[in-house]
């Protein structure tokens, strides 16, 4: 009997980590409010609304289920300004002679720990970012990111001899780099960007096997994002709809609908269909510089038996310099 679970927790096991490792789009870490926090998906965002943002996501897949997916991410983000004019008065006086910021320089970099069973990324990533005015609020942006994260994969010595795998009896941890590139356009009412992740596609070679025919390796990965925010004149209420397109280098593909609705920019809520089979609800609220958002996603799949209770996202973050420096407003510093 004791066998019979072991065995049928190993196939589970090992179902998830066909599903991490070869399917594309459950080899990066997965969120619903992405859009609260773009840079989390493409480098270009960092320091695009000439703010200083920080976010912390929390995201719990397959509640319910001991060893379903989650992940936690820490990102900030900021905007190296203009020297403003009093400032740059003084040090005029002063005989200090310093190169002035252009002010079109992003800079950015999150952490994250991804887990999916017993399987385990965790990274951290930093950015820059460099960006065009390209009329009075229109904005060309650029962005690179540099990556590092440790592969681990929790093997104990029972699964190990089920298998009878040396990749994973022996040596379970990897260390490896990686870059991710990114392009945006936006204004103060849409945004699109087009991103690429995992551009050294590492691979993740264990044990004393040197085949690199059967190395695990990261895909390419290509994020297509977009939204447009539309607030009729005199009115408190905004609607945004918005898309997310990913596709991997073997053109597995994944597209999510969202529209989100607006009340005096503090309160919003919002709907996401994902084509992976999931329907999520989103719901937040600003106070001041921080807000507050969370998702409940239900899948509507043959994930439904391992996610009785959905999945649970949470987002908080902070904002400063929020409405003095966005967009146009940029050139007075």
């Amino acid at each position: 009997m004791g066998v019979s679970i072991n065995i049928k927790r190993f196939c589970l096991w090992l179902l998830c980590c066909v599903a991490v490792l070869q399917a594309g789009a459950q080899q990066q870490p997965l969120y619903s409010q992405y859009m609260m926090d773009a840079f989390l998906v493409n480098p270009a965002v960092a320091g695009a609304e000439g703010v200083t943002a920080f976010n912390l996501t929390a995201r719990k897949q397959w509640a319910g289920y001991g060893e379903g997916p989650s992940t936690f991410a820490i990102s900030g983000q900021h905007r190296v300004l203009k020297t403003s004019h009093r400032h740059r008065s003084r040090l005029i006086k002063s005989h200090i002679r310093r190169r002035r910021p252009s002010g079109r320089t992003g800079l950015g970099g999150f952490i994250f720990n991804d887990n999916n069973g017993r399987i385990h990324r965790t990274g951290m990533q930093g950015t820059y970012s460099y960006h065009i005015q390209l009329d009075r609020e229109l904005q060309l942006s650029l962005g690179a990111s540099i990556a590092f994260f440790q592969f681990r994969a929790n093997v104990n010595s029972e699964d190990g001899e089920m298998l009878n795998d040396p990749l994973l009896i022996s040596k379970t941890s990897k260390f490896a780099p990686d870059a991710n590139v990114g392009i945006l356009i936006s204004s103060s009412e849409f945004y699109a960007g087009l991103s690429v992740t995992s551009l050294f596609q590492s691979s993740i070679q264990f044990g004393n096997n040197t085949n690199t025919e059967t190395a695990y390796r990261l895909l390419r990965q290509y994020y297509l994002v977009g939204g447009y925010r539309y607030s009729p004149r005199g009115s408190n209420l905004a609607v945004e709809p918005s898309l997310l397109f990913t596709i991997t280098e073997r053109f597995q593909y994944a597209v999510d609908f969202n529209v989100k609705g607006y009340y005096l920019e503090d309160y919003w809520a919002g709907v996401s269909i994902k084509s992976s089979g999931a329907v999520a609800a989103m719901f937040g609220l600003k106070y001041q510089n921080y807000y507050f958002g969370y998702a409940f996603d239900y899948p509507f799949n043959g994930a439904t038996g391992l996610s009785k209770f959905g999945s649970h996202e949470v987002m908080i973050g902070v904002k400063f310099g929020d409405g003095m420096r966005r967009y146009r407003w940029l050139n007075r510093f």
